[in-house]
């Protein structure tokens, strides 16, 4: 029978004669300079949750009070065991052709309390054997400083939405950087602010899970921007000229398209409230928070007779002490939405504050997120939204996948559509840079092994390497969106579609070889 499989998939290879467009048929060079990474998340992929002496975060405490709020009652308590394994991660780094790796420190697993009184030496064992082991195969490590998991003992303060915690992150950031800033070149200080901080808004069970919409989202806000700001001054006032590294904040955005002419101004809203919210009083030449956002906060918390804006104020010394804190942006990018004029959302919110109705185009090719529709065009238009209000700022993607849902072949995944993903993102940045002069100088996927992923637990997977949660040892397989990924990084060449096929089919015909051989 796979002899017969075999004989079918070489016949329809070379009967095929696909119609290709000109443009996606045209082999695309990326300069030698030009950096290529994977990316993970502590709580995402390391386990181990309370070993050797690591504190409790707000994730392990919310998913253990509450199951029921993912997808299959699972947790990261175990995830995939990156812990104990991360020798066999950096490996497959290695293997991908990879020029770094961007992972993030389990804050509580540095500092159980949160705080400078407990410093764990087994945790901070960890990331310096982590760091040494990329070093060693000539990868540099790109470290996020916080990626969701706060030390639960800092939520009992108010989490985020107390400005102190900015004092307490200041305390944390000197220990990475005075620890691990004589090996670590990239510093980014918070992922995804705009999304964290709607753990607060109680729009989404993300932890801490607060319910306080229209006011708890704005404090963690207010409180993550100091917070950044913080870190970056004493990177340069005290590390910088030693050290030599760079610091920056990674934001993420959809890139938002009117739904009709008549909503342009909704869609600008949209991109404003979304990422114009922490990109503008870091990168803006003004500072501050986006005068629209500032406008309509202030507007409707009046129709609700409060005696001040729910978004809070920020003085002038504030606003200056925040602006251009960043030596790169960090951009995650997924897909686009249609934004139209309306209100959705809680009363308050920042949704309603927002004025947008969000929608997405059913016959959008789908993934498997219900979230994640495959758009890449919209990649180059958000590219070219944010050097338009920001200038010519530097811009490393620090997040682009696709998930699936799908089963393995014989322990390798052909994941067609995430090699398809990876292709026609690739070639919209591409345009962004070479066509457009977007300064973009590195590019990272999401993710290089399947992990849990939030809400969604084990049931979304966006790894380029499958990992079997059902096996104790958790084996990592390499799917064929990491062999794709991995010649580009390699050659710094995204390959025609015509040379693709023939590299598709030369896969699948081994892999239905090896079937054959060993049944």
């Amino acid at each position: 029978m796979y002899r017969a499989l075999i004989f079918v998939a070489v016949v329809a290879f070379a009967t095929a004669t696909p119609t290709l467009r000109s443009e996606d048929n045209e082999e695309l060079r990326f300069d030698d300079n030009f950096l290529f990474g994977v990316a993970s998340a502590a709580y995402q992929i390391e386990g181990a949750w309370n070993e050797d002496g690591k504190g409790e975060s707000i994730w392990d405490h919310m998913l253990h009070e509450h199951p029921e709020y993912t997808e299959d009652r699972q947790n990261g308590d175990v995830a995939a065991d990156s812990y104990h394994r991360y020798r066999d991660d950096v490996k497959i780094v290695k293997e991908m052709n990879m020029d770094f790796y961007r992972f993030s420190i389990s804050w509580p697993r540095i500092l159980p309390n949160g705080d400078l009184s407990l410093i764990n030496a087994k945790g901070v064992e960890y990331y310096n054997n982590l760091i040494d082991e990329l070093l060693a195969n000539g990868i540099e490590p790109m470290v996020t400083m916080f990626h969701w998991d706060l030390p639960y003992a800092l939520q009992e303060l108010g989490g985020w939405a107390n400005r102190h915690i900015a004092t307490y992150f200041r305390d944390y950031a000197d220990l990475l950087f005075k620890t691990y800033g004589n090996k670590v070149k990239w510093w980014i200080t918070l992922n995804e602010p705009q999304s964290f901080c709607r753990g607060y808004s109680g729009d989404h069970f993300l932890a801490p899970g607060v319910e306080h919409p229209g006011v708890g989202e704005y404090l963690c806000g207010h409180t993550a921007l100091l917070a950044h700001a913080h870190a970056y001054h004493l990177y340069e006032e005290t590390y910088r000229a030693k050290q030599k590294g760079e610091v920056g904040i990674t934001l993420n955005s959809f890139w938002y398209t009117p739904k009709t002419e008549n909503d342009k101004n909704a869609a600008e809203r949209a991109i404003q409230f979304w990422l114009g919210w922490f990109a503008n009083p870091v990168f803006s030449k003004e500072g501050n928070y986006p005068q629209v956002m500032r406008e309509r906060v202030a507007a409707n918390s009046a129709k609700e007779k409060l005696r001040r804006s729910r978004l809070p104020v920020f003085t002038q010394e504030e606003i200056n002490y925040i602006k251009g804190t960043a030596d790169f942006f960090g951009l995650n990018h997924y897909t686009t939405n249609y934004a139209e004029e309306g209100e959705e959302g809680k009363t308050p919110s920042a949704d309603r504050d927002a004025g947008a109705i969000i929608t997405q185009n059913a016959s959008w090719p789908s993934s498997g997120s219900d979230w994640l529709k495959v758009t890449p065009t919209g990649f180059r238009d958000l590219l070219n939204w944010i050097r338009n209000a920001y200038g010519d700022v530097r811009i490393i993607i620090t997040e682009n996948g696709f998930s699936d849902r799908n089963t393995t072949v014989d322990g390798i995944l052909l994941d067609d559509g995430r090699v398809t993903y990876f292709e026609e993102y690739l070639r919209e940045m591409h345009k962004a840079i070479y066509t457009d002069g977007v300064k973009v100088f590195g590019y990272t996927a999401w993710t290089l092994i399947d992990n849990f992923e939030w809400l969604h637990s084990y049931q979304e997977r966006f790894g380029l390497y499958y990992v079997n949660f059902s096996d104790p040892s958790l084996t990592r397989s390499a799917k064929k969106s990491s062999i794709y990924l991995g010649e580009i990084a390699l050659t710094h060449v995204v390959p025609s579609q015509g040379v693709q096929l023939i590299a598709s089919s030369i896969l699948l015909a081994a892999i239905l070889l090896r079937m054959c051989i060993f049944p």
